[in-house]
């Protein structure tokens, strides 16, 4: 099942290894410290080093060694309820505006991308949401038909009968192509945003973990690994890595592991049967799946929340490699290459968290759609920061 090279490490880290940061002293004061490398980190940094203020970024591991390196690259919305579940709770406009806001970070992202000139393998394929029953069909061909004014998405319905030219396998009954849904490359993304940071002159210090926040007359003293520094403001960008660190946040957020596997290269005929596009690919099953072509196409990535507490992604990978054979059964004999896992966060109300708690600011809790969510939420979060009405969110 294993390739002879199989590495239990992300597969985007062949391509683009771990970041050598440079080691120095800590500075001993800073207008903005934010604890956590990853994509609301960096956008953050982004923003206020460019901005102006002096900043440091801190993280217990190498830059991006969480999620933001380890994900599957897809691309969306990022909201999960709907608009009658959110216009329950908060009622219809702040309903609206929570949903108008997924939509932005989806059109931000791709236009951050371009205007910076990242090198990061981001397309615009569109994502297949497949049904995995006619029941689930009938129940999504529903949604898109009934699309709230002001809300409405590009899409096309794919029936049973042309689904083949989506994906090469019979177990679903047809889907959903949403057209505006795209994707990238986690670990080539993130290294363009520590370049960007890096080139706004903030620092990146890894492996230089945060072990207690305090308040201290206009600011903060953080007690790290490598020594205290003074901050004016802290943003915490932690998501599926919250610790004790920040006990009011960790209560907030629920860590998820999220698993994935790469295949070795597959031969290419077979993998114009088997994804004949480059779109990313989800279904409409409890337990959620995610899967594309790599950006070469030559692989498929493959993963999913196979469970709530595995952390050997040796044993992760036969239960997806499983589920992978059994869409695909031409893939039996193909080998792995890598498996890996990473937290996402979730929250109760299963939307992202952003904010300000006893004078921090903070955004997290993605909900296992965080490549654009993180990333629009670190950029307003650093607008906040630096006191800008364009911080505002929804």
């Amino acid at each position: 099942m294993f390739a002879p090279d199989f590495k239990s490490e992300p597969y985007w880290w062949d391509r683009t290894p771990r970041p050598e940061m440079a080691v120095g002293d800590l500075p001993p004061s800073i207008d903005v410290a934010v604890v956590g490398s990853g994509y609301t980190g960096l956008n953050s940094a982004v923003v206020t080093a460019r901005g102006g203020r002096s900043t440091l970024v801190l993280d217990a591991y190498d830059a991006g060694f969480g999620c933001s390196t380890r994900n599957g690259g897809q691309i969306s919305t990022s909201v999960k309820p709907s608009l009658v579940e959110l216009t329950k709770r908060y009622g219809s406009q702040t309903a609206f505006d929570i949903l108008k806001e997924g939509q932005t970070a989806l059109s931000w992202i791709g236009d951050f991308i371009r205007n910076e000139e990242m090198d990061c393998d981001f397309m615009v394929p569109g994502r297949f949401h497949a049904a995995h029953s006619s029941r689930a069909f009938a129940k999504l061909v529903r949604q898109v038909k009934s699309q709230p004014r002001g809300l409405e998405v590009p899409y096309h319905i794919v029936e049973r009968s042309d689904q083949q030219a989506e994906i090469g396998t019979d177990s679903y009954h047809g889907g959903i192509v949403f057209e505006k849904h795209a994707s990238l490359d986690p670990a080539r993304y993130h290294k363009a945003l520590l370049n960007l940071a890096v080139a706004a002159e903030a620092q990146v210090a890894a492996h230089s973990r945060v072990i207690s926040i305090e308040e201290s007359g206009q600011g903060f003293v953080l007690r790290t690994s490598r020594g205290e520094v003074r901050a004016r403001d802290v943003v915490i960008a932690t998501n599926g890595y919250t610790s004790g660190l920040t006990p009011w946040l960790r209560r907030r957020v629920i860590p998820i592991g999220s698993y994935v596997i790469a295949t070795e290269p597959v031969e290419q005929g077979l993998m114009d049967r088997l994804m004949p596009t480059n779109r990313i690919v989800s279904d409409s099953r409890r337990v959620v799946y995610y899967y594309r072509p790599s950006p070469d196409r030559r692989r498929i990535v493959f993963g999913g929340r196979v469970s709530s507490t595995e952390t050997n992604t040796s044993k992760s990978a036969i239960r997806l490699k499983r589920d992978l054979d059994r869409l695909f059964p031409e893939l039996r004999d193909t080998k792995l290459s890598h498996s890996w896992m990473g937290y996402v966060a979730y929250t109760f109300d299963t939307l992202a968290n952003a904010g300000k708690r006893d004078g921090m600011h903070y955004a997290m809790g993605y909900c296992g759609s965080g490549v654009s969510a993180a990333s629009y939420l670190g950029m307003r979060i650093g607008q906040q920061v630096l006191g800008l009405k364009d911080g505002r969110t929804a």
